[in-house]
């Protein structure tokens, strides 16, 4: 009886929906002909507009069909006047269907010069937008009573609909040299500073930063390597450096660990303790434990967001991207682990195709939200044919798409792992070197790092003199 007390209290959402959606949709068809009649005294001003308004922006079905005809003879080099508007309109058969003289010399009158064209077109747009929020909000209201999807994919479709209004929204963004070169000059002076410019992040390591310049903006960073060569450890790394260090919000999407499992890696790689000695339950020393409680409080305190979700698709990896960086206000770096695991938007579609249109996609998100993505990616086992085989593009896993939409390829690459025999493993154990093999605005080349096995990081190759000087930092016997 309680309950239905409860549920009789206040309206039920199906009436509030229909109260709202029988009201008349935003519009200003004044506005409308404003842009039109503008259009007619100054046709030049169709370019500005036409960056600002599609033809359904239009809500009067009049004034759609005479911005379209206006379009088209733009578009067409024609001259725009009232004769020749009067032809075209009478040829087609719309002249009598958009009201005639009368209605084409109401529009003509509608404005006293073309001035204002801009300001109302962003009127029409604005209208638009409205309308266009209304539609995507019945659409989410039908599917939400009908169910006819699961909770978690509404959700994410329900997101898109939202964000696809915002990048209808976005105007064609010609930029002039004037712009073009104050932005350039901007960045340059960040660089003379040894600061980055906005959106733009260093991985940590002085070498691999100075041949990268640090990672950019709207970037797809690919970092491949074969199982067990360090790729998730190198990618906690750059991004403890970014979230820790530089205080800069950072979305790793784990799609093959879990957060604890990441967690544990992540506090043991910065502390520089043991992980193995943590697995196996062993006692820590004193230093030991003063290092992972310090590093826990300098974690628990930065913007470092993880995923662990499986089976993401790019779809909802942009959406949790999105998320952070509406909470934090800016975003410096997406990392993926890894591309092979991302969910294709088509199962049937064949796997290097699912690859393409993935790699494509993550590149324009990098694009979209201004942020560098850092993908990691498995190499093929040609990598593994021989010894002593370096990775090289053609190694890329299921698709040449990963190598044509990547900005940089890096590679990962322990000499150690080439030798048979044990001797020569223990000569060349610690040594690592990232191989920038492909670099769209930078040279390609070498970065020698030191591979700390013990604590899963890499770091940046010390001077023979440095070398005793750390490890007595760090309570190491000589």
């Amino acid at each position: 009886m309680s309950t239905m007390r409860r549920l009789d209290k206040g309206p039920r959402p199906a009436s509030v929906s229909s109260e709202i959606l029988d009201r008349q949709p935003p519009c200003n068809v004044q506005a409308e002909q404003g842009v039109l009649g503008s259009i007619m005294l100054l046709p030049d001003v169709c370019d500005d507009v036409a960056l600002i308004l599609s033809v359904d922006d239009f809500y009067d079905d009049a004034n759609r069909k005479l911005y379209e005809h206006m379009l088209t003879m733009h578009d067409a080099g024609r001259k725009i006047d009232l004769t020749l508007l009067v032809e075209r309109l009478k040829t087609s058969g719309d002249y009598e269907l958009l009201g005639g003289a009368a209605y084409l010399e109401k529009t003509f009158n509608s404005v006293a010069n073309a001035a204002h064209a801009r300001y109302y077109a962003e009127i029409v747009r604005d209208k638009s937008t409205y309308r266009s929020l209304i539609t995507a909000s019945t659409e989410i209201l039908r599917d939400a009573y009908t169910e006819t999807e699961a909770a978690d994919e509404m959700l994410n479709s329900s997101e898109q609909k939202i964000f696809s209004i915002q990048d209808r929204r976005d105007s064609s963004s010609v930029a002039t040299m004037t712009d073009l070169m104050k932005e350039a000059m901007d960045r340059l002076d960040a660089r003379m500073r040894g600061e980055h410019a906005a959106d733009g992040v260093d991985t940590g390591f002085a070498d691999l930063d100075d041949m990268l310049t640090g990672l950019h903006a709207s970037q797809l960073v690919v970092l491949a390597a074969r199982p067990g060569v360090g790729k998730t450890a190198l990618a906690l790394n750059v991004a403890e450096y970014i979230s820790i260090h530089c205080a800069t919000p950072v979305l790793y999407i784990s799609l093959e660990m879990s957060t604890i499992e990441l967690a544990d890696r992540l506090l043991c790689s910065a502390a520089q303790v043991s992980s193995h000695k943590l697995r196996q339950w062993k006692p820590l020393s004193q230093k030991d434990r003063e290092r992972l409680r310090e590093k826990a409080g300098d974690m628990s305190n930065s913007p470092l967001y993880v995923d662990d979700t499986p089976g993401r698709r790019v779809l909802e990896i942009a959406a949790s991207a999105r998320r952070v960086r509406r909470k934090e206000g800016r975003l410096g770096l997406i990392i993926v682990d890894y591309l092979q695991l991302v969910e294709p938007d088509n199962s049937k579609d064949p796997r290097q195709e699912q690859v393409a249109k993935i790699t494509r996609r993550l590149k324009l998100l990098s694009r979209d939200l201004k942020v560098p993505v850092m993908c990691l990616a498995q190499l093929n086992r040609q990598a593994e044919d021989g010894r002593k085989t370096r990775p090289r593009l053609s190694h890329l896993r299921e698709s040449g798409a990963i190598e044509q939409d990547a900005d940089v390829v890096l590679f990962i690459h322990r000499p150690e792992l080439d030798q048979d025999v044990q001797e020569d493993r223990d000569r060349e154990s610690g040594e690592a070197e990232i191989i920038i093999a492909k670099q769209r605005n930078g040279p390609v080349g070498d970065v020698k790092l030191t591979w700390k096995k013990e604590y899963t990081r890499f770091c940046d190759r010390a001077l023979p003199h440095q070398e005793d000087f750390n490890q007595y930092n760090q309570g190491e016997p000589f």
